[in-house]
């Protein structure tokens, strides 16, 4: 068949970052990631003109999501930040922002891509090795003997979404909840290596926030009704459980990995009933106690179970299967023939709960590696944010447990790493160019744009008009009411540093931000004495700040590095 239209040629275009329609679109990206930093960021309401799903948030892995973006180079930005995400949860909207003021900087001062990209990632190797390094002054070592720094950093993350809309009192009952959950993750004799259990998180919505709780095991949704006719088991020792992954409804095009095998002139309903009778009739040989299915389980076999008093659950969904066979120790059976002994797992005990106006039935586990968090919010709205949020907290605590180490927040990392590079550009810039062909001048100049990008990740957390000083010994944030008078006595009017460590009453001398001052060496080696003693530290995941500090720049370096951006229009 020919073409009913001429093959129309590609669309070339060079220096994409020159033209105006590709700053205006990354200014707009800027403006609206920008818009959603920290705990007073504002939210964001997301749908189509069509009507469905409306989502509201500040959360860079929900918006991103939901946000349609054609251009090639604003593609290149939101999926290099949604990788970042997907793997380390946090730090996402960091990323986005360093990202867009990073390339919003250099493009100002007319150096070529190529110096730029080399001094780059001179800088941000740097910055990792500092980071990294005995000396930093930001970094604190993260003891899992002890929940304080472990809430510090739940907590951080709660407060830093407004729209899951918690008072101070329901942040620190999730917190609470979202830690132990966690430590229930983690086997109690491990040694050596590890492997995680996992938290299952159970939908309560309209319910009260402080009624969410933690149970070990997997709660599984059923009526009333279904729960009124299992059975009650009384059993001295562990439950023995079967798991299906095939139907057991006797659906004749569905039969799982096995085969049926019928006669001439035999019913082919008749031929699988029997099959599936008989392996009801091994599975009361077995002394199976439990059955649980991910399918449907015809109700004569249900029925057939329950006169031998075998609970039978099915519609169980794909979702619990992984959990059910960790938890259980089952290899989920996929066939109607013969089962395996090994195949049967074991549970410690079962029970009925209720919460709110849900009933559920309760896997007791023999280890509590799998458990279930109950959580309760006043609205779908809020409930989706809180979950997503709780899911990355849990996240952000597996990456601590494997690397014991978090970041001072609340902006005062940015501030003394900025600090720390004009220092180390200013009085040491040989030990950074080494061999490199750069000039100590270009260094300096690429040196200013990455801090007054780190700055502007820092000045994204005021969003009332308020000014950010930083102090001039430590070089932490510090932040100012936007109603405050010109010219003051500042520790009158600070309190705390952004990240709570210090307070205002120490001999501090402070600048604002961006203003022109001197290059001066931060003080690193954190006292552990003023690190215990502080209770209400906002903290960052060193290994989610690192990956997405790393992100930013190269993604500013591939998308600077661009010459030509060649579209098929057909």
């Amino acid at each position: 068949m020919s073409r009913l239209e001429a093959k129309k040629p590609s669309l070339c275009k060079s220096e994409p970052l020159t033209t105006e329609r590709v700053r205006t679109t990354l200014s707009v990206l800027k403006r609206i990631v920008t818009s959603c930093y920290g705990p007073s960021g504002r939210l964001k309401q997301l749908h189509n003109g069509f009507g469905g799903y409306v989502c509201t948030t500040s959360q860079s892995s929900a918006l991103l999501s939901h946000l349609l973006v054609t251009h090639p180079i604003l593609k290149i930005l939101t999926t290099s930040i949604q990788n970042h995400v997907s793997s380390f949860s946090d730090c996402g909207l960091f990323t986005a922002i360093l990202c867009c003021n990073l390339i919003e900087n250099v493009q100002r001062l007319g150096l070529t891509p190529t110096t730029v990209i080399r001094l780059n990632k001179h800088l941000l190797s740097l910055c990792i090795s500092y980071l990294k390094s005995e000396t930093c002054g930001c970094r604190i070592p993260v003891d899992f003997s002890s929940t304080q720094i472990l809430l510090c950093l739940v907590r951080s993350i709660l407060t830093s979404k407004p729209a899951c809309m918690l008072t101070r009192k329901e942040t620190e009952h999730v917190s609470a909840l979202i830690l132990r959950a966690f430590l229930l993750t983690i086997p109690e004799n491990a040694e050596g290596h590890i492997i995680l259990g996992k938290s299952l998180i159970v939908p309560l919505k309209g319910q009260r926030v402080i009624d969410s709780t933690v149970l070990p095991g997997i709660l599984i949704e059923m009526s009333e009704v279904q729960l009124m006719r299992l059975l009650p088991i009384k059993k001295s020792t562990a439950l023995k459980v079967a798991l299906f992954c095939t139907t057991l409804s006797g659906d004749i095009s569905d039969t799982g990995e096995g085969t049926v095998v019928v006669s001439y002139g035999v019913s082919l309903e008749n031929a699988v009933l029997d099959q599936l009778l008989n392996l009801g009739r091994q599975l009361i040989s077995d002394h199976v106690d439990l059955v649980l299915c991910q399918k449907v389980i015809h109700p004569s076999l249900k029925q057939f179970l329950n006169m031998h008093r075998i609970i039978a659950i099915d519609r169980i969904g794909v979702t619990l299967m992984e959990p059910l066979t960790k938890m259980t120790g089952t290899q989920p059976i996929g066939s109607l023939g013969s089962i395996c002994p090994n195949s049967y797992g074991s549970v410690k005990d079962v029970c009925t709960a209720k919460f709110g106006s849900k009933h559920f039935f309760h896997l007791i586990p023999n280890e509590a590696t799998i458990c279930s968090l109950l959580l309760c919010n006043r609205n779908d709205t809020a409930w989706d944010e809180l979950k997503l949020t709780c899911q990355t907290a849990l996240h952000v605590l597996q990456l601590t447990l494997k690397e014991p180490w978090a970041l001072l927040g609340g902006g005062c990392t940015e501030t003394h790493l900025a600090a720390y590079i004009r220092h180390k550009t200013h009085n040491d810039p040989e030990s950074i160019l080494k061999d490199d062909e750069c000039t100590q001048t270009e260094l300096q100049l690429i040196a200013e744009a990455f801090c007054s990008a780190l700055e502007s990740v820092v000045g994204s957390l005021e969003h009332d008009g308020g000014d950010i000083l930083t102090d001039m010994k430590y070089g932490h944030l510090w932040s100012v009411q936007a109603d405050s008078p010109c010219v003051a006595n500042w520790p009158d009017l600070l309190s705390q540093c952004g990240c709570g460590l210090y307070n205002s009453q120490e001999e501090l001398n402070w600048s604002f931000l961006r203003s022109t001052r001197h290059p001066f060496v931060p003080q690193s080696c954190l006292p552990h004495e003023a690190v215990g003693s502080a209770s209400n530290l906002i903290l960052d995941c060193l290994t989610a700040k690192l990956s997405g500090l790393q992100v930013a720049i190269e993604t500013a370096n591939l998308i600077l590095d661009l010459s030509y951006v060649i579209e098929d229009k057909n």
